[in-house]
């Protein structure tokens, strides 16, 4: 453990702040199975609501950065891609 008390209040905010990042990708797996339970039931007018919304968790989660907008472009593509396959 850190003596110093700026070491002490890193390790604080970084439990912190690794909380909050698991929760938001979390969030994000969540909504990525939702959807791929919706196109693996060929639900084309549920998965595209839930589409919708894995589109907004995971561009939120780029914007607050705990995932690369490169990964979030990458992994909106894909699912696109299954929501396609599905009309």
């Amino acid at each position: 453990m850190p003596n110093i008390k700026s070491a002490i209040k890193r390790v604080n905010v970084n439990k912190k702040k690794n909380l909050e990042n698991r929760m938001i990708k979390s969030q994000i797996n969540t909504a990525v199975r939702k959807f791929e339970a919706a196109v693996a039931a060929k639900d084309a007018q549920n998965a595209q609501l839930l589409y919708n919304e894995v589109a907004s968790v995971v561009d939120s989660a780029a914007g607050k950065g705990v995932i690369h907008k490169n990964t979030a472009s990458r992994k909106k593509a894909r699912l696109a891609k299954q929501l396609n396959s599905v009309k």
